[in-house]
Order: C-alpha cells, then structure tokens, then sequence
C-alpha cells in the first residue's frame, strides 16, 4: 500500500456500492473521508468512523474540504449528472490540482465502446488526465433489482425493461465493491488497470423472472416492453437523465453486447463472484409485499 498516512476519499459513500466500499476499508483500518450531497446521511450511516464531508460536483465551494490532504479516490458519478465535461470534470480538474493522484472509477462494462453512457467521457479524461487510474467496468447490478424495479417487482409481479432476449451478465455490488477497495488499498498493483467484474452467469429476464419465481413462490412475469413503452413506465420513478442512462445500458443487453463474462472478482479476490439465485434468496425481503 502507500498513502496511508491520508484519508482516502470515498464518493457516493451511502450509495449501493459506496455504502460498502467505505465499511471494507474501515474493516482494513484506513482512514476513510466520505463524501455525498447530504452529509447527515453520511453521519447516520457511519456515525464518528468517517470523516464526513458533503460534496456537490457543480458547486466549487465544497471542492477544497472534499478533496485537501486526499491522494486516493473512489469515484462514484451521480445518476443525474449525465454531462460530464461541465458537471464532473472541473471537480476532477480541481482534485488533480489538490494532489489527487489516482482515482478508482465506478465504470460500466463496455463503457469504452458506448458513446452514450457518460463513464465514456469520464474514462476518456481520466486516460489523458495524467493521473494514474483503475476502471472498474461493474456489469448490470443485482441490486437494480431491489432497487429501481423492487416495487414492480413486489407489487406488480413483474420487471418492465426493455432488454428484449439477450443476457446479462449481472453482478453483485458488494462483489464490485470488494474489487474497488482491492484497487485502493492498492493503486500501484492496479495502476492503470480496467476490471469488469461481473457474476458467473449471464441470464436473461426470462430466467431472472424464473429465478424469482422460485425463491418468492409465486409468478413473476418479464414483460419485455419496447424502449418508448419503458421511457413512460420509468419517468414515474427516475429523473430523465437516468432514464435515458438506464436505457442505453438496456440497448446493449437487447443488442447481445451486455453478456460477457469474466473472472476478475476471482482474480482479485481469490474466491467466486455471488450468483444470482444466491443473491435473490439472501435479498427476498425487497420483493415481499410487506400487508
């Protein structure tokens, strides 16, 4: 390891993966600075084990007590930033000057080759940056499921997304975050590296549906809507900027572009990658209709 002697900075840090990253890094002994919009949140989930700190990209009056005496980061971009060379990479421009000096990316898998998700011009930046990088290219999380579509899910017995039959190579989020932390406790064996850690299966809806189905003990239906009919269903739920993200992440599972797997998490963790029907048993709280 080196930078020991200063915080690492956590972005996104009471997020799905964020959450995790920082309490494996405290469960390492580091310092952690955690950084998101609402500090309180912050404080009620870590109480005094961190160094709170509230964040906001565009604002650069919360830059300095953000980034100061950091060397190392995890960066978490924003569902409702989607313009990064005006809402992200000053703050970015801003940390370099601070003394940042590598940054741990919350990518996403094939970013490098869709123009369309913002991490692709993040990815962009960071190469020429002059600072030293890792990617990690997560593949669709597992957690979507208990998240963005758990109400459709438990209410409705269905998951409305338009990936038509192709498969995905989902991926647990505390997987993705064990890869990160590996990657910040250790920037220099990670120097300029790109991970995709993704699970050991590719699945299509059909059998998440089925998978599902099982665990909860009742039918849950993939309904296999066009994009225009998910845009509508999903402006109910999420701002429009994430609703187009959401949708182009979509396209490449429709497209036969979102299955690939690997072995990283076994790579770097020296264990298997959490499969699906593990996750779903260990999460089926998320989707039980609570009356």
């Amino acid at each position: 390891m080196y930078y020991t002697h200063m915080s690492i900075l956590v972005t996104g840090a009471t997020g799905t993966v964020g959450t995790h990253v920082v309490r494996l890094l405290l469960r390492a002994g580091m310092a952690v600075r955690a950084a998101a919009r609402n500090r309180s949140a912050i404080e009620a989930a870590f109480g005094d084990a961190v160094q709170p700190v509230a964040l906001d990209f565009t604002d650069p009056l919360t830059w300095g007590a953000t980034y100061n005496d950091v060397r190392t980061m995890f960066l978490l971009r924003p569902p409702q930033l989607a313009r990064p060379s005006r809402q992200l990479i000053p703050s970015l421009e801003y940390a370099r000057a601070a003394g940042v000096a590598h940054i741990v990316l919350l990518s996403l898998q094939g970013a490098e080759r869709n123009r369309l998700v913002p991490h692709f011009a993040l990815e962009r930046w960071l190469r020429g940056s002059g600072l030293s990088w890792t990617f990690v290219r997560a593949s669709f999380f597992m957690q979507n499921l208990t998240t963005v579509h758990a109400s459709d899910i438990r209410d409705r017995s269905s998951i409305m997304v338009p990936a038509g039959g192709g498969a995905t190579a989902f991926v647990d989020a505390h997987d993705v975050a064990a890869v990160a932390v590996a990657a910040l406790l250790d920037p220099g064996g990670h120097r300029n590296r790109a991970w995709t850690p993704t699970g050991p299966q590719a699945l299509t809806y059909t059998e998440v549906a089925a998978t599902l189905s099982r665990v909860l003990g009742r039918r849950i239906e993939y309904q296999r809507p066009g994009v225009l009919a998910y845009a509508r269903h999903a402006h109910r739920s999420m701002p429009a900027a994430m609703v187009l993200v959401t949708s182009a992440i979509y396209a490449a599972a429709r497209l036969g572009q979102a299955g690939h797997l690997t072995d990283d998490v076994r790579t770097i963790l020296r264990r298997p990658p959490v499969s699906f029907a593990e996750f779903a048993d260990r999460e089926r709280a998320a989707w039980t209709p609570t009356c």
